[in-house]
């Protein structure tokens, strides 16, 4: 019963409102999901070094780039349960959530395999340096070993999510992410295990996490419960899911191959530029996740209404939304600013890495309010199921546009400045083209069509 009240609060009422009562537990559930390796970047470099920050801070974009994609695959499943939940189709939503489940577990295996088999040669690739490669192939090899724990976590909260409960997931990942606090610090501060020691923390903190997902899909009502024996791939689901979440999935990518250049291109300035830029990326984290939760709320709620065919308060919500985006992300950037040294120093106690991380914002942060409606259109899109086009818009505005800077501009003119650059001009580029997108409004087909 309660799960059908959260439904019919998504589908009707005050629209700030709902976002809202969607936006805060989805942005602390991520706040405390990015602090799984934002911990273990904080206790690496306080209490190994700053080679030992590198090293972890170079597998950042590697790790997203492969999460990524198989976790904006999964999103199909999502985005299938909440039209269904939005439409009232018990059956459908039951067999969505079964195949979600069985993909979660292919896709798990898919990624360990590839992080496990391809990982170290892609962190060459990256340029990693010599003196921080090996800790950073100790550090993927054994995150990328806990992958199906992952998947099966966002696999489980994205359909919780779907019908209408962002609070549980929020709880869980606040239960683990203290977990992960503790073990971190008995791991490479008591254990002295060091790099290996965080990427062992992390693992144990996501299976507790997938652990508990599971056990409230078990508990929910007959009409939704996850059922182990049930758990199977329905063909028909499955290529509506991927028709959805392959495209979302290389969006995803799309960013995280454009961070994976841009690491390459830190890279290539040594260490020392390594640990600035990843303490810097760590601080600014919260501006993103402010845009990842509106992103993630939109698409809910759009998906939902969606389903019931309330097609004026989607775009109300789009709206709204976007204004929400713009205000609380330019406060957050405000603050990040004005206390940059301070934000950095937890992350880093030598001055050099401080000073630069704090230089490096100034190119960046200002900007943070120009990638709001890149989020907020894309997943208004997805929830309607419709992924091809935002994919292209990412790959070509941010993907490829930062390609060809890095190796026509950054090339010649080998300065940081003008790597920083290409973040606020691939933004603009991709604001331009959601717009003239959204505008058009082909993405908000009926169901029917």
């Amino acid at each position: 019963m309660s799960q059908r009240n959260a439904a019919r609060n998504i589908t009707e009422g005050v629209i700030w409102k709902q976002l809202l009562s969607f936006f805060f537990p989805i942005l602390l559930g991520t706040f405390f999901q990015q602090m799984y390796n934002t911990v273990d970047t904080i206790i690496v470099g306080r209490f190994v070094g700053t080679q030992a920050l590198a090293a972890v801070g170079s597998t950042g974009a590697l790790i997203s780039l492969l999460n990524g994609f198989f976790i904006g695959l999964g999103s199909g499943a999502t985005v299938l349960v909440s039209q269904f939940f939005g439409a009232s189709d018990h059956s459908g939503v039951k067999k969505a959530l079964h195949t979600g489940i069985g993909l979660s577990l292919i896709l798990g295996l898919l990624i360990s395999f590839v992080g496990l088999c391809f990982g170290p040669q892609i962190l060459q690739l990256m340029k990693t340096p010599a003196d921080c490669l090996d800790g950073a192939v100790i550090y993927a090899r054994i995150f990328f070993s806990g992958a199906v724990a992952s998947m099966i976590y966002n696999m489980g909260a994205g359909i919780l999510r779907a019908m209408g409960d962002s609070k549980r997931p929020m709880i869980f990942l606040v239960i683990t992410c203290f977990a992960n606090i503790f073990l971190d610090i008995f791991c490479v501060v008591v254990l002295n295990m060091g790099i290996a020691g965080a990427a062992v923390a992390t693992v144990l903190s996501q299976i507790i996490s997938a652990v508990l997902v599971v056990w409230v899909l078990l508990k929910l009502p007959e009409d939704y419960a996850l059922r182990l024996q049930q758990i199977q791939i329905d063909p028909i689901l499955l290529k509506r899911i991927l028709s959805v979440g392959v495209p979302a999935g290389l969006q995803f990518v799309t960013f995280d191959l454009a961070n994976l250049l841009i690491q390459s291109g830190i890279n290539s300035f040594g260490s020392a530029t390594i640990a600035a830029f990843t303490a810097y990326a760590k601080a600014d984290m919260l501006t993103w996740m402010l845009s990842g939760a509106f992103g993630v709320a939109i698409t809910t709620f759009v998906g939902q209404n969606y389903g019931a065919q309330k097609y004026d308060r989607i775009h109300k919500s789009v709206r709204i939304c976007l204004g929400m985006g713009v205000v609380l992300i330019g406060i957050c950037s405000g603050v990040i600013i004005f206390f940059r040294h301070f934000i950095l120093g937890i992350f880093s106690a030598d001055q050099e890495v401080i000073q630069l991380g704090a230089w490096l914002m100034l190119w960046v942060v200002p900007f943070n309010v120009i990638f709001v409606p890149v989020e907020i259109f894309a997943g208004a899109m997805r929830g309607t199921g419709y992924s091809t086009v935002p994919t292209a818009i990412t790959c070509v505005c941010v993907c490829i546009f930062r390609v060809l800077w890095l190796f026509t501009v950054v090339s010649r003119f080998h300065t940081l400045e003008m790597l920083m650059l290409c973040y606020p001009i691939s933004w603009i580029l991709a604001d331009l083209a959601f717009v003239f997108t959204y505008r058009r409004g082909k993405w908000l087909r009926k169901p029917s069509a």
